[in-house]
Formats: structure tokens, sequence, C-alpha cells
């Protein structure tokens, strides 16, 4: 089956939560799921909209789908896009999707005069971990992932 890519629209996102719970369940991480569908119209088309998505459509499903947003390294100066999430359904695998929207991603960033993709993968996802690194990708084990959320945010906050 022929596989195209496109950007998220907001008829879409009722079926990007279904593969994002897919994923989060993968992950492990279904407890952490709240994610809504007017939160989800809110980043991507709302009027302070921070996040642009890409889905990869085969016939009348959603094979998988791609969330980014920019970022920046300033140590470098470079400007570049985070890659949030990406998540082909495991029948789609293998097939290439990941690559294909890999790339329309960068093509994105490279459009806009960016310089890199950032993202994270967890430790035990070798089968990711291989995907990215044949692709080119490489790694920082010097660096540990922090997030501010919850209780913490709203404590910075002054909530």
């Amino acid at each position: 089956m022929s596989i195209s890519i496109r950007s998220i629209q907001p008829d879409d996102i009722a079926d990007v939560l279904v593969l994002l719970r897919e994923f989060a369940e993968y992950e492990k991480l279904s407890e952490y799921c709240t994610a809504t569908e007017e939160r989800f119209r809110t980043a991507l088309f709302g009027d302070d909209a921070v996040v642009r998505g890409l889905v990869a459509v085969a016939g009348e499903a959603l094979a998988g789908y791609a969330l980014f947003y920019p970022s920046f390294s300033s140590f470098r100066g470079e400007r570049g896009m985070y890659l949030e999430d990406i998540y082909i359904a495991p029948e789609f695998r293998g097939g290439g999707t990941g690559k294909m929207m890999l790339k329309e991603i960068v093509r994105v960033a490279a459009e806009r005069g960016f310089e890199r993709i950032d993202f994270q993968v967890l430790d035990w996802n070798t089968n990711a971990v291989e995907f990215y690194k044949k692709l080119g990708a490489v790694s920082n084990d010097e660096e540990t992932h922090f997030k501010f959320s919850g209780k913490a945010f709203d404590t910075l906050a002054g909530s």
C-alpha cells in the first residue's frame, strides 16, 4: 500500500490521539498520557500554535504521526526542530515510512534555515536507537533530561 505524508489537519486530531495512546502504551507511559483533542487543537491550530505535525496516510488510515517545534542550541547558535514524537503503527513499520517522515521534517527545517533536529529516545527502545543511528543520528550520553511539571511547575509559577 502506498503511503503519503502530509500536515496534520484538524479532522485528524482524534485519530492522532489514538496513535499517541498506542505510543504511550508502547513506551510504558500510559499513566502520563492525558492529552485531549482540545489541547491538541490549541497547540496545533490555535492563535499561539507552537507545534507542527505530520501524518503518514495509508489509504483511509493513519499509519503514523510526528510532532515537532522550533528549538535553539545556544552554544552553537543553531536553530533547529525538536522532534517530540514520531510513531509508526506496527503494521506499517519497516517499509520506509519513518524515514519518509523524518525527511519531511528535515525539509521543513531546512526550508526555514534551521540546521538540526533534536530528540530523545528511551534507552531500552533499541529498534528506534538503531533506526536513528542508521540514518546518521548521534547521541549525547553526557546529558540528562529534566523537566518541571505538576506541583514543581505550579510552585515556580507562584501558584
